[in-house]
C-alpha cells in the first residue's frame, strides 16, 4: 500500500487506499499511548472525553505523535491534505459516536485539527509548490469579515414536477449547477430547497507578518485565511496567530481581466489556528521554571537586581531603569463593582537631550515586554496609533481596523519622538491613557475598542537640549493634560562632569572591545581572550544581571500570578506625601500636582511589590514609590527650586538608593584624616594596628550629601569586608594589618 503508483493526489482517492488509511487510523487513535505520560492511559481516548465533556466538535491530532507511529500517512495527510482529511474525520466521527452514542444530536459532524505541524513558513515564502499541502503560517490578524453561512449540501426543487433534487455536495472552487430533472426529463427551472439545504459558518481574516518580521525596507505581505464552522470567531484583530492550513487556489474573475491571462488569488483554508499569546501567556513556563523564578524572588535583592538587568548595554541612568521596570511589571487594575474602572498599567515620559540613550532604551522594551508596539511621532497619525474605518473591498462593508494602540492592548505602546507628533495627533490619546479605551463614530460604526496598556514615550525638549533655568513646561512643547497623564517623568541632563564621563566612555569601550566583529583574525581572538582573563575580576559583578529570557519569563509568571493588596496604614504615609507636595507645587513652577498622582503612586507600589513576587503591598513599597514619583516632581522644577525641595523632602527621596560607593569614599577620607592625626601626635604610624573613626563624623558628612540612612550601608558587604562596626562604643574601626 506504501508503492505510490501515479500521483500522490489520485492514489489517496482510491478505494483500497482509503480504506487503508482509515484502519491504521482508527488503530492510532484507539491504541496511542504517550510515553512522555507514566499514566500508561491512552491519549487520543482520554483527548475524545475531554471534547464531549466541554461540548466541542474538534479532536486536535499531535502531527509528530502521528508521524512517530505512521510516518507514510503523516507524510500523505501534509502533501495531500483534502482527501486524507475527509477520511480521517470519517474515523473520528465513528470513534467518538461508538464511544458516547448520544453525542450526535449535539453535534452531526467531528473535524480532525492538525497541530504541531514541523514545518513553519513565513507568508513571504509560499510559493506555487505549496499548493494544496498543508502549511503553518503565522502574523497578525489586521481584518476580521463578518460571519456568512455558506453553502454544503444544496437541493433543488423541480419547478415543474415539484421533486427534490439532490443533496449536490458544494465545494469552494466550482458552482453546482443541474442539468435536467431525473422525474420529468425537464431543463429547469430549479429553484433551491432552502429548508433541506445545509449551511456551514464562513469568515474572511486578513493575516499579516508580524511587524518583527519583516525584512527591512520591505511592505509587510498578507494572505487571505478562511475560518469554518467552529474555527469562526477565534481571533481578533490585533491578535498575533498561528494557522496550520490547507494553501489553496480559487478562480479569480476580476483578476484574469485585468492581467489578460488565468491568474488564481489564493487563500489558506484553515485547520487549526493557535494564537501566539497563548503559547506566550505561560510563555509555557515549565515546572523548572516555575523553581526557578520563586527562588530568584526570595533574593533581597532582586528588586536591585531586575533594575540592573534592564538595557545592562547602556550606562547609568538608574532613574529610568526603575521607571522602565515599574511600567514593565505595571500596578493592579481595580474594576468597583463593573462601573468604574480604574487602569494599573503605569506611563513613562523620557524627556531629554540628545545621546542619552532613549531610544535604546526603548527598542531594549520592544525586545522583551510582552506584546509591545513600537512607533514614532512622525510615523504615526491620529488613526494609526487609535483606529481606521475601511470599506472592505469584497462585502462593500465598513469595517474597523486597530491602530499601534489596540494591537498593544494589555502590552507596552513605545513612541518615539513624541514631541514631533501634531497636536490633533496627539489629542487622539487622551482617551488612550486615562480611560484606555478608544471611542469611535465613523462611518456609522458607534463604538468602543479596548486600549488597556502602558505608554512608554521619549520626548527632545524645545532647542534640542534641556535648560534647568526655565520651567518644565517652558522646555517642553507639551500640554498639561497630556503631562499630567503620564505618571513618571524622566528629565535626562547630559551633563559635563570629567569622572562619570570617563566611566561612561570606559565603559562604552569595553562593550565594543568584548563584541568582536565575526571577521577577526585568530590572532585578534587570542589577544581578545587574553584580555578578557585579566579583566574576569571586574566582570563578577555582572553575575547579578539577569538574562534578557529569565527577565521575560519572570515578568510573565509575576503577571499571570501576583496580585498586590494595600494595607490601611500604608495610605496615610501616601496622603501626607500628596498634601507636602500640593503644598509645594503650589510655589514651584514646575508640573501641577493632581489628584492623579496619588493614584500613579498606588499603582507604582503594587507594581514594586510585583516585581518582588509579593501578594501584599509593604512599606518598602511604598517608600520606593514615593521616591520615584518625588524625583520625577523635582527633576521638573527650576534649578534654583530643586536643591530647596530635596532637603524638605530629603527622608523620602534617599530610600534604597545606592550610595555605598559615596559613602567608602567618604569613610575612607576620614581613616585618612584619623591616621595623619595620629602622625602628627606620635611622629610615625608603623605601631598603629588599627584606626577607630566615631559614626557619627561619617553621619555628619553623609548629611552634606543629603544621606540619612547608614545601616544598609553597615550591612553591605563592601563595608564588612575592610572595616567592623562596634555598636556599644559607636566607632568604626579599620585594622591597619590588611593595609601593609
Amino acid at each position: 500500500m506504501y508503492r505510490v503508483q501515479g500521483t500522490l493526489r489520485e492514489w489517496v482517492t482510491r478505494d483500497e487506499v482509503r480504506r487503508f488509511i482509515f484502519k491504521k487510523f482508527r488503530d492510532f487513535i484507539l491504541t496511542y499511548v504517550n510515553p512522555k505520560n507514566g499514566h500508561g492511559d491512552i491519549e487520543y481516548v482520554r483527548l475524545i472525553n475531554e471534547v464531549v465533556s466541554a461540548n466541542k466538535c474538534s479532536l486536535e491530532i499531535d502531527y509528530k505523535q502521528f508521524i512517530s507511529v505512521h510516518p507514510n500517512i503523516a507524510i500523505w495527510l501534509a502533501d495531500a491534505p483534502q482527501s486524507v482529511l475527509v477520511v480521517m474525520e470519517d474515523v473520528a466521527q465513528r470513534v467518538v459516536f461508538d464511544l458516547h452514542p448520544n453525542y450526535k444530536n449535539i453535534h452531526q459532524k467531528i473535524y480532525i485539527r492538525v497541530t504541531n505541524l514541523p514545518i513553519y513558513d513565513q507568508i513571504r515564502d509560499i510559493r506555487q509548490i505549496h499548493l494544496n499541502t498543508m502549511v503553518r503560517i503565522g502574523g497578525v490578524v489586521t481584518r476580521r469579515s463578518g460571519v456568512f453561512p455558506q453553502l454544503q449540501q444544496v437541493k433543488y426543487d423541480c419547478n415543474k414536477c415539484g421533486s427534490i433534487l439532490g443533496p449536490f455536495f458544494q465545494n469552494s472552487y466550482s458552482e453546482v449547477k443541474v442539468g435536467s430533472c431525473p422525474e420529468c426529463q425537464s431543463k429547469g427551472p430549479f429553484t433551491v430547497n432552502i429548508e433541506q439545504t445545509v449551511y456551514r459558518n464562513y469568515q474572511k481574516l486578513t493575516l499579516q507578518e508580524s511587524p518583527g518580521t519583516v525584512p527591512a525596507g520591505r511592505l509587510p505581505r498578507y494572505k487571505e485565511v478562511i475560518l469554518l464552522n467552529d474555527l469562526i470567531d477565534c481571533a481578533r484583530p490585533g491578535e498575533e496567530i498561528e494557522v496550520t492550513g490547507i494553501y489553496t487556489n480559487n478562480f479569480d474573475m476580476s483578476l484574469n481581466t485585468k492581467n489578460g491571462f488565468p491568474v488564481f488569488a489564493t487563500v489558506v483554508e484553515a485547520n487549526y489556528v493557535a494564537k501566539k499569546q497563548d503559547l506566550f501567556s505561560a510563555y509555557k513556563l515549565t515546572q523548572e521554571d516555575k523553581e526557578d523564578i520563586e527562588k530568584l524572588a526570595r533574593d533581597p535583592q532582586i528588586g536591585e537586581r531586575i533594575i540592573k538587568s534592564i538595557a545592562p548595554s547602556i550606562y547609568g541612568h538608574e532613574d529610568i531603569k526603575t521607571a522602565i521596570a515599574l511600567a514593565m511589571f505595571g500596578g493592579q487594575e481595580k474594576n468597583v463593582e463593573g462601573k468604574h474602572r480604574l487602569r494599573g498599567d503605569i506611563n513613562v515620559l523620557l524627556l531629554g537631550d540628545p545621546g542619552t540613550a532613549k531610544s535604546q532604551f526603548l527598542k531594549y522594551v520592544e525586545k522583551t515586554g510582552q506584546r509591545a508596539v513600537y512607533t514614532t511621532g512622525k510615523g504615526a497619525s491620529a488613526v494609526g496609533l487609535t483606529a481606521a474605518v475601511h470599506k472592505d473591498p469584497v462585502t462593500r462593508e465598513w469595517t474597523l481596523e486597530g491602530g499601534a494602540l489596540v494591537l498593544a492592548d494589555k502590552g507596552i505602546c513605545l513612541i518615539d519622538e513624541f514631541d514631533k507628533m501634531n497636536d490633533q495627533d496627539r489629542v487622539s490619546i487622551h482617551e488612550a491613557m486615562e480611560q484606555q479605551s478608544i471611542s469611535i463614530s465613523k462611518a456609522g460604526i458607534v463604538t468602543s475598542l479596548q486600549a488597556r496598556c502602558s505608554v512608554i514615550a521619549a520626548a527632545n525638549p524645545i532647542g534640542g537640549r534641556y535648560d534647568s533655568s526655565k520651567t518644565f513646561s517652558q522646555n517642553v512643547e507639551l500640554t498639561d493634560p497630556i503631562v499630567s497623564r503620564f505618571d513618571i517623568l524622566c528629565v535626562v541632563k547630559d551633563v559635563v562632569d570629567p569622572v562619570t564621563d570617563e566611566m561612561l566612555a570606559k565603559f562604552v569601550v569595553d562593550s565594543h572591545f568584548r563584541s568582536q566583529p565575526k571577521g577577526a583574525n585568530i590572532d585578534d581572538k587570542a589577544f581578545s581572550e587574553s584580555q578578557e582573563e585579566s579583566q574576569a575580576p571586574a566582570g563578577l559583578a555582572d553575575s547579578k544581571i539577569l538574562s534578557q529570557e529569565v527577565l521575560r519569563k519572570y515578568l510573565t509568571y509575576a503577571k499571570l500570578n501576583i496580585f498586590p493588596r494595600f494595607h490601611e496604614k500604608d495610605m496615610a504615609k501616601l496622603t501626607k506625601v500628596y498634601a507636602d507636595l500640593r503644598k509645594e507645587s503650589s510655589r514651584g513652577q514646575g508640573v501641577p500636582i493632581a489628584v492623579r498622582h496619588i493614584e500613579s503612586m498606588i499603582r507604582m507600589s503594587e507594581a514594586h511589590a510585583r516585581m518582588h513576587l509579593r501578594q501584599h503591598v509593604t512599606e518598602e513599597d511604598v517608600d520606593m514609590a514615593i521616591r520615584v514619583l518625588l524625583e520625577s516632581f523635582i527633576s521638573t522644577q527650576k534649578f534654583g527650586v530643586q536643591k530647596a525641595l530635596r532637603k524638605s523632602f530629603r527622608q523620602y527621596i534617599t530610600f534604597k538608593k545606592d550610595y555605598h560607593g559615596l559613602l567608602l569614599v567618604l569613610l575612607r577620607e576620614l581613616v585618612n584624616d584619623a591616621m595623619r592625626f595620629e602622625e602628627i601626635l606620635s611622629g610615625s604610624t608603623q605601631m598603629l594596628n588599627y584606626v577607630d573613626v566615631k559614626v557619627v563624623d561619617l553621619q555628619a558628612k553623609a548629611e552634606e550629601y543629603e544621606i540619612t540612612n547608614l545601616e544598609a550601608f553597615f550591612s553591605s558587604s563592601e563595608f564588612k569586608a575592610c572595616y567592623e562596626l562596634d555598636e556599644q562604643r559607636k566607632v568604626i574601626r579599620r585594622h591597619l594589618a590588611d593595609d601593609r
